[in-house]
C-alpha cells in the first residue's frame, strides 16, 4: 500500500511542479496584496474607525447621561428645598394670620365687652336716676299730702316752721 501512494503523481514531489507552485503562489500573493489586501485592510481600518467612533459616542452619551442625571437630581433637590421653603413660609404666614385674627378677635371681644359694660352702666345709671326721680316724686307727693293734712291748721304750720328753723340753725 505504501508503494501505491508513492506512485501517485500528485503526491510525489516533482521539482518543476514545486517551482511553478511557488511562482504562482508568489504572484497570487503579489496580486492579492496589490488589489485585494489594500481594500480589505482599508475596509477593516474604516470599520475599526467606525466602531471606535460608535464606542466614543456611546461613552460620551453615557457621560452626558450621568451629567444630566446629576443635574436632574440637583434640580429635584432644589425643587424639594424650594417646596419645603414655600411650605414653611406658608405655615408661618398661616400662623401669623391666625394669631392676628385671634388678636383682632380678642380686641373686638374686649371692645364689645367694654361697650356692653358702658351700656349696662349707662342703663343702670338711667334706671337709678329714674328710680330716684320716681322715689323723689313719690316722696314729694307723700310729703305734700302729709303737709296738707298736718298743715291744715295754723298752729301746726307755725310749729313746723319753728322746728325747721331750729334744725337749720343746728346744722
Amino acid at each position: 500500500m505504501h508503494s501505491i501512494l508513492l506512485m501517485n503523481p500528485l503526491i510525489t514531489p516533482d521539482p518543476g511542479l514545486v517551482i511553478w507552485t511557488i511562482i504562482i503562489f508568489g504572484l497570487l500573493v503579489l496580486l492579492l496584496g496589490k488589489f485585494a489586501f489594500k481594500p480589505i485592510v482599508a475596509s477593516l481600518a474604516e470599520r475599526q474607525d467606525a466602531i471606535q467612533t460608535a464606542l466614543d459616542s456611546a461613552k460620551k452619551a453615557k457621560e452626558e447621561m450621568v451629567a444630566l442625571q446629576a443635574k436632574n437630581e440637583d434640580l429635584l433637590k432644589e425643587a424639594k428645598e424650594e417646596r419645603n421653603k414655600m411650605l414653611a413660609e406658608t405655615k408661618e404666614l398661616s400662623i401669623k394670620i391666625l394669631e392676628d385674627s385671634r388678636e383682632k378677635a380678642k380686641l373686638e371681644y374686649g371692645r364689645l365687652i367694654e361697650n356692653a359694660r358702658k351700656d349696662f352702666q349707662t342703663e343702670k345709671t338711667a334706671a337709678l336716676m329714674q328710680l330716684k326721680n320716681e322715689a323723689g316724686k313719690l316722696a314729694i307727693e307723700i310729703s305734700e299730702q302729709l303737709l296738707r293734712k298736718e298743715l291744715s291748721d295754723k298752729a301746726a304750720q307755725e310749729s313746723l316752721v319753728s322746728a325747721l328753723v331750729n334744725e337749720a340753725k343746728l346744722n
